[in-house]
């Protein structure tokens, strides 16, 4: 019979990992806040693209932050496979802070807010291989995917990123309100995983 090894000792690490990546995005992205040499605020005018653009992916991040967390605190254990998916949504993520500042100052023009989405479906897709990679683990009865259920905010998600890519071409402001409209529906709370591990 094969002991149990304890939660802490397998997922704390990743957990920690994770964090620490998506902390150190969230200051390269401030760090592209540039202030004016101006003491106005006249001045600082030309920064509301790059401001508007930050602010959502900062939104965005700390979705994933929220949802990783509480994902990698419903897993019982990790293995080779769930390190390498989690590397492979870290590095979606770690895009972020480029296509934002491209985004904000080129004030959304087409190719930036088309590329912007491109990366959210692609981190999209790896935060779903992740959590499939966790559910192959962990097993169809387990706590995890009774917490999980359908995902169906994860899969429609992708579908609507999907949907909005080609829209940056007809007009980017209506791509990037649809990725708003994204943001807002992972903003609203979702229990489910925190009532089942209570």
């Amino acid at each position: 019979m094969r002991s149990e090894i304890p939660k802490d000792m397998t997922t704390s690490r990743l957990e920690a990992f994770s964090d620490g990546v998506i902390a150190i995005l969230i200051t390269i992205m401030v760090l592209e806040l540039r202030p004016p040499h101006e003491a106005t605020l006249e001045s600082l005018r030309p920064l509301i693209p790059v401001l508007i653009s930050y602010t959502l992916s900062f939104v965005f991040l700390g979705i994933y932050w929220t949802n990783h967390h509480h994902l990698i605190h419903a897993a019982q254990q990790v293995n080779g496979k769930v390190l390498w998916a989690n590397l492979h949504l870290l590095f979606w993520l770690s895009l972020v802070p480029f296509v934002t500042a491209w985004m904000g100052e080129n004030h959304f023009a087409q190719w930036p807010v088309a590329l912007y989405g491109v990366i959210l479906l692609l981190s999209g897709i790896a935060y779903s291989i992740l959590v499939r990679t966790l559910l192959t683990l962990h097993g169809p009865e387990s706590l995890l995917a009774n917490a999980l259920g359908s995902d169906f905010k994860g899969k429609i998600s992708v579908v609507i990123y999907a949907v909005a890519i080609p829209l940056s071409f007809v007009n980017p402001w209506i791509a990037y309100g649809i990725y708003v409209m994204v943001a807002v529906m992972w903003l609203v709370p979702d229990r489910r995983i925190e009532r089942n591990i209570t």
